[in-house]
Order: C-alpha cells, then sequence, then structure tokens
C-alpha cells in the first residue's frame, strides 16, 4: 500500500518543477525586465578592438549620453541594425552622445572584418571572458543599453534597435540632462543644415 502511495507522491511533486522549467524556457529575453534599469552602469576598462595597446573605459565618455552596443560577427540581427548604428553615429555631431561597442563571445580579428566590411568608426571593446557582459546581464546579441548623462541606466533594448526608438530615447536623456544643443542631424537629409547651439554662459 504504501510503495502503491510512493508511486504517485513522486510523480506529483515533481509536476511543479516541470511546469517552472517550461515557463522559463518559453520566456524571451525581451520580456524579461534588466535589473540595471534605473541603476548606475557598471564602469569597465577594455581593450580596443582596433589598438592592440589601447583601453577604453565607460568614464572616458561622463557626463554624456552613451548609447552601448553589445554584438558579435556571427550575429544576423547585428547585421539588420548596423545601418542604424552607422546613422547614429553621424546624426548628433554637436551634441555629447556617444555610441560604444562591445564585442560579445567572438574573435577579435573577426570583429575587425565585421567593422570593415560594414563600416562604423565609433568606439569598440573586446570582452574577453564576458566578465562585463554579465555584469550587464546580457542574454545574447545583440543588446543595446541607453545610459544617461547622469551614468544610470535608462533603457534597455533587446534585439534589432530602430531609428525612432533610437532618436527617442537619445533625445529624451539629452534632454533630460539639458544636453540637447539642436535638432539630430540626419544624415539622409544632406539639405539639413543644423543651428549653431547657444554660447555658454559667461
Amino acid at each position: 500500500m504504501r510503495a502503491a502511495h510512493l508511486r504517485w507522491v513522486l510523480p506529483l511533486a515533481v509536476l511543479p518543477l516541470l511546469a517552472l522549467l517550461s515557463w522559463g524556457l518559453t520566456r524571451s529575453p525581451a520580456t524579461l525586465p534588466s535589473t540595471l534599469v534605473g541603476r548606475p552602469a557598471p564602469d569597465f576598462e577594455l581593450p580596443s578592438l582596433r589598438d592592440d595597446t589601447d583601453s577604453l573605459g565607460l568614464a572616458d565618455y561622463r557626463g554624456g549620453v552613451v548609447v552601448l552596443n553589445y554584438w558579435a560577427s556571427w550575429c544576423v540581427p547585428c547585421i539588420a541594425e548596423h545601418a542604424e548604428l552607422v546613422r547614429l553615429s553621424e546624426s548628433y555631431p554637436s551634441s555629447p552622445v556617444q555610441l560604444v561597442g562591445v564585442l560579445f563571445q567572438d574573435e577579435r580579428e573577426n570583429g575587425r572584418r565585421f567593422m570593415s566590411r560594414m563600416g562604423g568608426e565609433w568606439p569598440i571593446v573586446t570582452d574577453e571572458g564576458s566578465r562585463t557582459s554579465i555584469r550587464y546581464g546580457v542574454y545574447g546579441v545583440p543588446e543595446t543599453f541607453f545610459i544617461g548623462a547622469d551614468g544610470v541606466v535608462a533603457y534597455r533594448q533587446v534585439g534589432p534597435v530602430t531609428w525612432p526608438l533610437i532618436v527617442s530615447k537619445v533625445d529624451s536623456l539629452l534632454a533630460a540632462g539639458r544636453l540637447l544643443p539642436s535638432e539630430p542631424v540626419d544624415p539622409l537629409e544632406t539639405s539639413y543644415r543644423p543651428e549653431t547651439a547657444p554660447p555658454a554662459n559667461r
């Protein structure tokens, strides 16, 4: 009688665990909230992708808006969003906005070839061992973090960024930090001429 009872009890005890596992596997990382949003972005000092003798840190861009983009050469969605990142890097010449790339779980040479083929001149660092990626809670690529002038993570985007998203997040962060001198320059609109930023108070 006791053995028969155990045959029913043990499967029933496993059911909650199976349900939890199934729920976790069906959850998309895009729907999971980032614990970093609303908190200071973890600082880092990482080797430059293009220059083996140089390194870059988040502190180098303190006081401005930083768009931190995790990517890899093997990532198909990264190819899809690359044109938007190029557009971002060319669209705020008179504003303190800096795009910074982080090569994620990829070989340095692969990253260099990707950038040479696709174009783009923004700073890129390598994250060997993924220590910085772990601190940011990166699930995969692409992932992008929008960081305000106060150093706080304002938004995390899982998957490719779009131009409307970039403009919305960057402009709101510039306005929040009172760093917005004029409208962004759209490199696709060659007839546009940005206004001169107002002189600083003396």
